[in-house]
């Protein structure tokens, strides 16, 4: 039964309306945005709605959504003036099948109101835009046949637009913008006739009409034979084709026929029915595929997007990834972007549909085709131009270790000089973590990093791998990081930035630092929304012991510790955490099937083995780089009972830029310095170090301690990274200067780690991962540690002598040695063994002496005196008996 409001609020509409909305009723479903928009109102003022396109049907649906939000009635008369009724339309709709809209209309209504205002300054009227949609709302898909007739770009006849009414009626958005006063416009443009005011206003409406529906279902790009047009006109274009027929002397015709070839083959071909069909299929896919997918902090990442050119940065660790975006988008309610994909994804069947998903293909390498590269960079200048938000991976290709890899900048430089062209709409980079509990191609990326051959995409391949789709694949989490506004960074490398853009080909020399901090900046935020999941704190754990195999007590508690460290002390505000309790966690890894229970009178044993352990090392690296400082910290005490905070801070200081360019993390040297602090002060709240001499002492309890055995797991996440770096200096120094190139440089480390992990304990496949040692040997040279000579050529500093001195306090013997035996290097000479000693005493007093005033983190003569008899007290216990080796 109605209320007396709403009976009250029917009777402002003529009968035949109210028996109309009646009849129709159960056919309507409507969701508001915002849900509360009286919240919008301001004072007391009469309101008048404004809607897009003139109809029957969208003045029912505007009448209820106003009734059931409590809104004033657009069938009321508005007070002041002669309008029967208030809300009017900018474009009537004229046929009953095809329609033409008519944009005469709105000046009439707009003029009314201005001159209901004259001579009337305490009157005002509030204008309150009115989008409707019809077949849009993303939360519910009623079928194939609806499809055809959902929202979109074209003005059709009143015919279709009462089939999208009965068929799609029941997914109906209607948004609500904020009211504008009259009024306050009206004492802006004082100066301007109401006539022309009225234009004005109207014009300014179609604008907010036009940017709204771009957000909500895409923008009008009719069909893709528009962009490939406006590209093939464009003077850079012309003047490639001009240029290549010159060059290869043929007519400008065959040239331009070429061209025309290679934009067919890049353009999307996005269509509106396609992505909701596909959305219709995914819904069920998904479901079969994973037990969930969630999305964090979506909320802030919508609410910066309006008014920007959004491009969609995301982690790629699947081919999964485009997929789970543009649904996940779709099903939120914004458009879908164009994606940037590998051309060897336009497969038969595959890749049309794809296309008309909004993808559009690139070939891996641009080098050696000038044409292709011109035509291409016009084409991504075209959907910027036209306000189409994109999508694509700078890594350039799906990670097989779980890390990030370094950015390929190739599509950033792309889009930034589109912009320079036409900076008419500012650029946001929106990062996006994606993170998975388990992937479909985890086989093939132990293959390849093994060494097999990548296998090419075809289509009989994909038909072989949907066997993959039998299994459980856990949750999937997309968290929305931080996003990354363009213009600042231009307007901090240049006050003149914007002189660029009437050169369509200028290239400043500031450009490449730009793209370079942009595409860190990325990376960074990217691993700032990390999203914790019970299969990654289970790979740290598990994967930091010898056997990768845990008493379930100790588990629990390393289990219990890892999240204490992520809770008290976030990597972000961006960050994750699963919810999960340490034994729910180790109940979830069993039914995952990533770990096996061992039965045992003295406590269960928990433990990986074989081909899971190899794939459970990519769940590790997705998050290593969280928990990077806490193991930097327990590294310095894998060898060593006790250490200065400063000398931690100092070692620490030395080791970060080599770590932070590999994990991509966020703090600058004095941030880090922080960090460290912190997490030290944890470690002592949780009783695994103890300190002395008024704090500035740190000491670890014996090998066979608890504490002890928590620190080495978590020390032990990160140690082969600095076994990497031992072998690039160790391979450097054993060739010695002027004798071998990086890319040499870089075969013979990889080399060395396969040999090495062939001869150790089982290591994770990225220990011999080329690009690593490439990135460090990179940072080497960026610090003018390392350089190239002449000839091409590395020489180097003697500050490599002081990083052979220094990984001694944090490498085993062991493993030192096996290095260097492998690469032949006699740079380091390790001392003979000496006798047994005993367990040391307490530090000595020379420890505890009050330093000189100065930071901390400073080398005074005092501390370096100090770091020696570390230094030296750590090679008295390398000459223990194996049972105190670690004490």
């Amino acid at each position: 039964m109605m209320t007396t409001a709403e009976q009250t609020y029917r009777s402002r509409a003529p009968w035949w309306f109210n028996l109309a909305g009646h009849l129709l009723e159960p056919w309507v479903r409507i969701r508001r945005d915002p849900a509360e928009p009286a919240t919008l109102l301001q004072g007391d003022a009469p309101v008048c709605y404004v809607i897009e396109r003139d109809g029957f049907s969208d003045a029912l649906i505007l009448d209820r959504a106003c009734r059931e939000a409590g809104l004033p009635s657009p069938m009321q008369p508005l007070p002041h003036t002669r309008r029967r009724r208030s809300v009017f339309a900018l474009a009537r709709r004229d046929g009953w099948i095809f329609g033409r809209s008519r944009q005469r209309s709105p000046n009439e209504p707009l003029g009314q109101l201005v001159r209901s205002l004259e001579g009337f300054p305490e009157r005002d009227i509030q204008i309150v835009p009115v989008s409707i949609y019809v077949g849009r709302a993303p939360t519910r898909e009623s079928g194939w046949f609806s499809v055809l007739f959902s929202e979109n770009w074209v003005v059709v006849g009143r015919f279709r637009r009462m089939l999208a009414f009965l068929l799609n009626g029941r997914d109906t958005v209607v948004h609500f913008s904020a009211p504008v006063s009259l009024r306050a416009a009206l004492n802006e443009q004082a100066e301007v006739r109401p006539e022309r005011f009225a234009r004005k206003m109207a014009r300014v409406l179609r604008t907010h009409f036009r940017r709204i529906r771009a957000a909500v279902i895409g923008p009008d790009l009719s069909h893709r034979r528009t962009v490939v047009d406006a590209v093939l006109n464009a003077e850079p274009v012309r003047s490639a084709i001009t240029s290549t027929a010159a060059k290869e002397n043929i007519s400008y015709a065959k040239a331009w026929q070429r061209a025309h070839k290679m934009m067919m083959e890049i353009a999307a071909d996005y269509s509106h029915p396609v992505v909701r069909s596909a959305s219709f299929l995914l819904r069920n896919f998904w479901n079969k595929l994973y037990d969930g997918i969630t999305m964090h902090h979506f909320d802030k990442a919508r609410a910066a997007a309006p008014g920007y050119e959004v491009v969609y940065v995301p982690s790629h660790r699947s081919h999964a990834d485009y997929l789970l975006m543009s649904y996940q988008l779709h099903a939120s309610g914004v458009v879908v972007p164009h994606i940037a994909a590998g051309v060897n994804l336009n497969l038969p069947v595959i890749g049309p549909f794809l296309r008309r998903g909004g993808a559009f293909f690139l070939r891996r390498s641009f080098k050696g085709n000038a044409l292709y590269s011109v035509v291409f960079n016009e084409y991504v200048a075209q959907l910027i131009d036209r306000g189409v938000p994109m999508e694509y991976f700078i890594e350039g290709g799906r990670s097989r270790t779980g890390r990030l890899l370094a950015p390929r900048a190739g599509m950033l430089v792309m889009t930034v000089r589109a912009f320079l062209r036409a900076p008419r709409r500012p650029v946001l980079f929106q990062p996006v973590y994606i993170g998975y509990e388990k992937l479909m191609e985890g086989k093939s990326y132990i293959g390849e990093l093994s060494g097999k051959p990548k296998e090419k995409e075809s289509l009989i391949g994909l038909i072989r791998g949907l066997g993959v789709l039998r299994q459980r694949y856990g949750h999937v989490a997309l968290n929305f990081g931080e996003p990354i506004e363009l213009t600042p960074m231009l307007d901090a490398a240049s006050t003149n930035w914007r002189d660029t853009t009437t050169d369509p080909n200028a290239k400043p020399e500031w450009l490449g630092s730009v793209v370079d901090q942009l595409a860190e900046k990325i990376q960074i935020n990217i691993n700032r929304a990390a999203d914790v999941n019970p299969i990654n704190l289970l790979a740290l754990a598990l994967l930091s012991t010898p056997k990768h195999a845990m008493a379930e007590s100790d588990l629990l508690a390393q289990l219990d510790l890892l999240k204490a460290l992520l809770e008290e002390l976030p990597y972000s505000d961006r960050m994750t955490l699963t919810p999960m309790a340490p034994d729910a966690i180790i109940q979830y890894g069993e039914q995952m099937g990533w770990i096996t229970r061992v039965r045992h009178p003295l406590g269960d044993v928990l433990t990986v083995e074989g081909e899971p352990a190899v794939l459970l090392s990519y769940f590790r690296n997705n998050v290593l780089h969280l928990t990077a400082t806490a193991a930097w910290v327990a590294c310095c005490f894998l060898n060593n009972r006790r250490m200065s905070r400063a000398s931690v801070q100092r070692l620490g200081r030395i080791i970060y830029p080599f770590i932070q360019g590999e994990l991509f993390l966020p703090w600058d040297a004095d941030g880090f310095g922080v960090q460290l602090q912190a997490t030290i002060d944890f470690f002592v709240r949780r009783g695994l170090l103890e300190t002395t001499g008024d704090g500035r002492v740190l000491e670890r309890g014996p090998g066979q301690d608890d504490a002890a055995y928590q620190l080495k797991i978590i020390a032990r996440s990160l140690i082969q990274a600095f076994e990497r770096y031992y072998i690039a200096i160790a391979a450097l120094v054993k060739n010695g200067p002027h004798t071998i190139t990086a890319s040499e440089l870089e075969n013979v480390c990889t080399l060395t780690a396969q040999r090495l992990s062939l001869l150790s304990e089982p290591l994770a496949p990225e220990f011999f991962d080329k690009a690593l040692f490439r990135g460090f040997i990179q940072k080497l040279r960026e610090r003018r540690v390392v350089w190239t000579d002449a000839n091409g050529k590395l020489d180097y500093d003697a500050a490599l002598e002081g990083m052979v001195r220094d990984a001694r306090v944090i490498l085993a013997r062991e493993m030192r040695h096996a290095i260097l035996k492998i690469t032949g290097s006699e740079g380091e000479k390790e001392p003979t063994r000496a006798p047994p000693v005993p367990e040391p005493e307490p530090e000595p007093p020379s420890l505890t002496l009050t330093p000189p005033p100065g930071p901390p983190e400073s080398m005074n003569t005092s501390e370096e005196l100090h770091e020696r008899h570390v230094i030296a007290e750590h090679r008295e216990h390398e000459h223990a008996p194996p049972d105190h080796e670690n004490d």
